[in-house]
């Protein structure tokens, strides 16, 4: 599993305050390779300096739908210069109009214009779940079953975030198995027991919450995704979480 390669969110270390606090804490836990925001891309120099200074690489980023409809050219440029060769869009919660199949069936046909446009540029492009989409309403398919199938044909790949899925009352194993041929990372992520850590949204660090994580992340890999990036979306130690991350995942690089 030579080319399997273990990252780390950055949205996760933005409580350190500067980018180059944020990598540094990444390198020091162990981290060889990261996932930048949007943000990070637009101050390139600040990033391709700090991924240099702490030998860290970032092969995959986040980048809103809106910003590569907008400033598509300007994001290939910069992800071409940072080293990333895989750009995931986040599900567009604040702007998204989920009226039933329509909308996620555009949703997908976005996408999949995004990942075509890319794709003939030599960036792969996907979709990072939340928790929308996942479970189906009354006379409504799975939203996300909606937006896949229009996009079927397309460059389109997946990122799973399967703590959203689990957090939607879905099942994880079930939709890896399902969008497998779409599968190209997964974030790895935990949730603490009902009532416990309210203080970081119900988030725990991974390993320590209810999701299990040894099954799940052999599932993941079997499934396709060769990015496994470890998030918390609202951790109260940051750097700790990242170590204890790393030090929980690093062993499952060498089973």
């Amino acid at each position: 599993m030579t080319d399997l390669k273990l990252s780390l969110q950055l949205f996760s270390m933005r409580g350190l305050g500067p980018l180059d606090a944020q990598l540094q804490a990444a390198a020091s836990a162990g981290f060889q390779f990261v996932e930048p925001l949007e943000n990070h891309l637009q101050d390139k120099t600040t990033l391709i300096e700090g991924l240099r200074r702490y030998g860290l690489r970032a092969p995959t980023a986040h980048i809103s739908l809106e910003a590569l409809r907008t400033r598509r050219q300007e994001f290939m440029d910069v992800c071409d210069e940072c080293g990333v060769k895989t750009v995931f869009s986040p599900h567009p919660w604040r702007t998204f109009n989920a009226q039933g199949e329509v909308a996620w069936r555009k949703l997908g046909t976005d996408l999949a214009a995004v990942a075509e446009t890319l794709g003939e540029h030599g960036i792969s492009f996907g979709y990072h779940n939340k928790s929308e989409g996942l479970v189906a309403k009354p006379g409504m398919r799975c939203g996300v079953d909606v937006l896949f199938e229009a996009a079927r044909g397309s460059r389109l790949l997946w990122q799973a975030d399967i703590g959203w899925i689990h957090s939607a009352g879905a099942g994880p194993s079930q939709w890896l198995r399902r969008y497998q041929a779409l599968l190209a990372s997964a974030h790895v992520k935990d949730r603490a027991p009902e009532g416990e850590n309210v203080d970081q949204d119900g988030w725990a660090d991974v390993g320590s919450g209810i999701l299990i994580w040894p099954s799940l992340w052999k599932e993941a890999i079997r499934y396709g995704a060769k990015t496994l990036v470890v998030e918390h979306d609202n951790p109260r130690e940051p750097a700790d979480f990242a170590k204890r991350g790393f030090q929980y995942l690093n062993r499952f690089l060498a089973a």
